[in-house]
């Protein structure tokens, strides 16, 4: 049986901390952009482009992160496509962000004054201008805690990726443990570094929330 050091096993916890914070910044990036589009459509004046969005939402809030990573590795693989595991988790992860981001910056766009569109539209402005210009630079100030806030879901959820085989900090961590036999010190490990990623964005969060209200309040 190989012997594993205390270094040896914060040492391969540390490189699998890499995937973690890949994958995440991957989902977040990818997520966003998705969520910007989903988000357009669910606020469109037509209907069924905003139930399109809506139903999209529904379907990826109202189910299981977990089953959405077992339909994205293996459904493919009984449709007959061979998907790696990086690829399932990623696909998986952005449109289960994208789903959430959507939400969340469509409930901060709906936050702005209604006299703000109609201000705008007096100006002969279209919708696309008054997204652009008037609502989306007083929704980004609102929207920035709650997804700041979000970002330490998605980290979290990349734990779930390595029950798809994913070799991020959680699937080193349980293969370090059946190596070690030491639970408690992998786990405290692995529970120690998710603290360490996840900490300084909840901190963010509720920090740009406060400097953000004080300035509002100000205003």
């Amino acid at each position: 049986m190989i012997e594993f050091t205390y270094w040896d096993i914060i040492r391969n916890l540390l490189l699998a901390t890499r995937w973690t914070i890949l994958l995440s910044l991957v989902s977040f990036i990818g997520g966003g952009l998705v969520g910007l589009i989903v988000m357009s459509m669910r606020i469109s004046k037509n209907r069924i482009v905003s139930a399109i969005a809506r139903g999209y939402i529904e379907l990826f809030q109202g189910t299981p992160l977990l089953m959405q990573l077992f339909l994205a590795f293996f459904g493919m693989a009984l449709l007959g496509f061979t998907v790696p595991a990086w690829l399932a988790a990623g696909t998986a992860l952005i449109l289960w962000t994208a789903a959430f981001l959507s939400e969340i910056w469509r409930g901060c766009v709906q936050a702005i004054a209604k006299g703000q569109w109609e201000a705008s539209a007096s100006l002969a402005m279209s919708r696309f201008e008054q997204m652009r210009y008037v609502i989306l630079p007083q929704a980004i100030r609102i929207a920035i805690p709650p997804t700041v806030g979000f970002s330490v879901q998605v980290v979290k959820g990349t734990a779930l990726t390595s029950i798809i085989g994913f070799i991020e900090l959680t699937r080193a961590g349980t293969t370090l443990t059946n190596a070690t036999f030491q639970p408690f010190l992998v786990y405290g490990l692995v529970a120690l570094i998710y603290f360490a990623l996840c900490w300084p964005l909840s901190k963010s969060s509720q920090i740009l929330e406060r400097r953000l209200n004080v300035s509002h309040n100000r205003h």
